[in-house]
């Protein structure tokens, strides 16, 4: 990773984006508490509260997903193609996440048994589910798709492709790992 711009550039409606498990949920809720800004996780917008990740109906979770980017300033994580371009035209920095596919999975499994995690669902009724594990498998190189998105909308970018840069990203805002990660 190339030195990030500094964080004030990136404003206050930051999206982080990139393949499950790459550490989205948890680098939202720390840039939140460094700026101030409430952290929105879409996945709550999609998955009803106290489920194992049942989804909700797409109007449903467009019209959550819409009010939560109307809102004046937000770090927002998740991808979610379908709705995307709202949350990019609201945006005003973008944040492009990867990680080794192993890591991925081991922070599912680990996320899984975590009854305090990061964008958790309310109620965390959490389990391990084979369309899970071949989800991040399915996706396993789509990164670089989200990368390039980010890169066209010409916005500020940080592009993290390993643990190692996330961490330098890390260090390079003054962000602290969330209690809870």
């Amino acid at each position: 990773m190339e030195e990030p711009p500094d964080i004030a550039a990136f404003g206050r409606r930051i999206m982080i984006i990139g393949p499950t498990n790459a550490g989205k949920s948890t680098l939202a809720v720390a840039i939140g508490q460094k700026l101030g800004i409430p952290a929105r996780h879409v996945d709550l917008y999609r998955h009803a509260p106290n489920t194992d990740w049942v989804q909700r109906s797409d109007a449903e979770f467009a019209a959550l997903h819409d009010a939560a980017v109307a809102e004046p300033e937000w770090v927002m994580d998740g991808n979610y193609s379908a709705l995307m371009p709202g949350r990019i035209a609201a945006a005003t920095g973008i944040v492009a996440l990867d990680d080794a596919l192993w890591r991925r999975y081991w922070r599912y499994f680990a996320r899984t048994l975590n009854r305090q995690r990061a964008g958790a669902l309310e109620g965390n009724r959490d389990s391990i589910k084979w369309a899970m594990i071949h989800w991040l498998w399915t996706t396993r190189h789509s990164a670089e798709k989200y990368i390039a998105m980010a890169r066209d909308t010409g916005l500020p970018l940080a592009v993290c492709r390993d643990q190692r840069q996330l961490q330098a990203l890390y260090r390079a805002w003054g962000l602290s790992l969330p209690s809870s990660a």
